[in-house]
């Protein structure tokens, strides 16, 4: 695996990405019983209007099996999304790509935020150091866990 920064922009790879993300996002709304999941229901255009910096992760034939979105400022890096194809679940690809994010914070905070009940998700950060920072409601009934890692 190797991991390099992506852009949704190149066609066609941009339309690669967001069928990655809305596979990745169709576990996650099983796992929580919910599909009102903004990204799992973006289009191509709303992908690409996001102010997100990427990285992806490419298997040994060169096929995307991960990516890794987020914001910056410069105090805080906000990891926007994490997607990892549902058949390359438990290889170290979500791990791998926030630790890269991790180490290009560079002392700022990091912060994630992930559905309550997606107990995969939560584990991640929790083994990465992230420390919880409470759960809220979003939209009625859809709920969110939020974490933080500070440098």
């Amino acid at each position: 695996m190797h991991i390099s920064d992506i852009s949704p922009h190149s066609d066609p790879f941009g339309q690669e990405l967001l069928d990655l993300q809305h596979a990745a996002y169709a576990v996650e709304a099983e796992l929580i019983g919910d599909d009102r999941i903004p990204p799992l229901h973006e289009t191509l255009d709303a992908l690409r209007a996001e102010p997100l910096a990427w990285l992806g992760a490419f298997d040994e034939d060169g096929a995307l099996v991960g990516a890794v979105a987020w914001e910056e400022s410069p105090d805080e890096i906000d990891v926007n999304r994490l997607i990892v194809h549902p058949g390359a679940h438990r290889r170290g690809i979500g791990r791998a790509l926030v630790e890269q994010v991790m180490a290009r914070a560079a002392g700022r905070r990091v912060i994630v935020s992930t559905g309550r009940d997606n107990v995969p998700a939560r584990s991640l950060y929790e083994r990465l150091g992230f420390e919880s920072r409470g759960e809220r409601e979003v939209i009625p009934g859809l709920w969110i866990a939020s974490y933080a890692l500070t440098a």
